[in-house]
């Protein structure tokens, strides 16, 4: 596949761009500034510059696939992390890129029961799951815990719900890759914890509550 990542200059964005830099898809690293370009460049990968607060359909063409990784770090919930994925899902459907992979948060489903310095972005992120889940793209909606720089260890834990908990951001990145194509990741939502198992048999059945 041919991959844009979007918030690829992010902290799992990076690790992303660096999978599939050595893997056999080839990828573009979608970024928000100039200023980001020459940063990315360690990576060998394509780059376009594109802000999800503007017009970014001209970095969609081309794709096959999209890994939606961005985020405003709480500066701008709205703009960025609805209105900007909502964009890119809507720029996918014209442009005919089907299949959409979503990093999302453990509680977007319901933000009320979450802390209160998280309510906002969880309703944001809510909001941009359930417009993709409503589209005609074949999504897979990936909801980890508390985010960790930590290595990555190569086994995770997932389900349609889990208890809270933490999982390092490398990790994050390797489910999200991995989830481009693995078909019993297509049109499931999931939460993403560390945990016990691999990442391949981790996402053979990635909503099993048992």
């Amino acid at each position: 596949m041919n991959v844009l990542i979007a918030g690829a200059h992010g902290g799992v964005g990076q690790h992303i761009t660096e999978i599939l830099a050595e893997s056999d898809h080839d990828a573009t690293a979608m970024v928000r500034t100039e200023s980001q370009v020459d940063e990315m460049a360690e990576f060998g990968v394509e780059t376009v510059v594109a802000d999800l607060t503007e017009d970014v359909s001209h970095a969609v063409p081309s794709h096959d696939a999209i890994i939606f990784a961005a985020g405003s770090s709480g500066e701008d919930v709205e703009g960025v992390d609805r209105d900007g994925a909502n964009k890119l899902v809507d720029a996918a459907e014209e442009e005919g890129v089907d299949r959409f992979v979503m990093l999302s948060a453990m509680n977007a489903d319901e933000p009320e029961n979450s802390p209160d310095g998280l309510y906002d972005y969880l309703v944001a992120k809510q909001a941009a799951d359930e417009y993709l889940a409503d589209s005609d793209l074949t999504y897979t909606i990936v909801r980890p815990g508390a985010l960790t720089d930590d290595s990555a260890t190569g086994q995770v834990k997932t389900a349609r719900k889990l208890d809270r908990g933490e999982i390092t951001r490398a990790d994050v990145a390797r489910v999200l890759v991995a989830a481009l194509d693995t078909e019993s990741t297509y049109g499931k939502t999931f939460e993403l914890l560390e945990g016990d198992e691999s990442i391949e048999d981790a996402l053979a059945n990635p909503t099993d509550d048992s």
